[in-house]
């Protein structure tokens, strides 16, 4: 489950951005989820409370906010909006698809006191 690994940087961000900005609490996280980023939502939601127990975000609320897959098709020319890896382009069903959004986990925002 590479979702724990990808967590626990979430928490280093955050400990990093606490001692950097001098903030002691983490009430809300905005974490943005590709959805070509091969990590699922609920097993993010899952560690989150694993991971964050005994930290700055203890009780904080985990937001997920999802960005859609695009890509550009080197066939017909355009940029297209997918859902999975290795998907034909839904304009031509060509497989020559560059990947150019939504394969990207990043700290959107924090909600902090």
């Amino acid at each position: 489950m590479h979702e724990m690994s990808l967590m626990e940087n979430v928490r280093q961000i955050i400990e990093d951005a606490a001692a950097e900005q001098q903030f002691s609490r983490v009430k809300t996280i905005w974490l943005e989820l590709g959805e070509l980023s091969c990590a699922e939502p609920e097993a993010m939601r899952f560690c989150f409370d694993v991971v964050m127990q005994h930290s700055i975000a203890q009780q904080a609320r985990l937001e997920i906010v999802r960005t859609p897959g695009s890509g550009w098709c080197a066939n017909c020319s355009r940029t297209v909006t997918i859902s999975a890896l290795y998907e034909p382009c839904p304009a031509c069903g060509n497989h020559a698809i560059n990947i150019t959004g939504g394969d990207a986990m990043r700290v959107r925002e924090l909600e902090v006191e």
